[in-house]
C-alpha cells in the first residue's frame, strides 16, 4: 500500500516557493507603490508634458 505522506524534501520544495513568490510579490508591490513601475503610454504622457 502506497503511503499519502509526502517526502520530507517535496515539502522543503514547496515551502521555499511560496516563500520566495510571498517575497517576490512583497518587492514587486513596494516597486509599485513608489511609482517607479508605469506603462508606455503613462511615461510618454508624462514627458510630453
Amino acid at each position: 500500500m502506497k503511503s499519502l505522506q509526502k517526502p520530507a524534501t517535496s515539502k522543503l520544495l514547496i515551502r521555499y516557493d511560496n516563500e520566495l513568490k510571498n517575497l517576490l510579490m512583497a518587492d514587486l508591490k513596494a516597486f509599485r507603490e513608489r511609482g517607479q513601475f508605469t506603462s508606455n503610454n503613462q511615461s510618454a504622457a508624462q514627458q510630453a508634458a
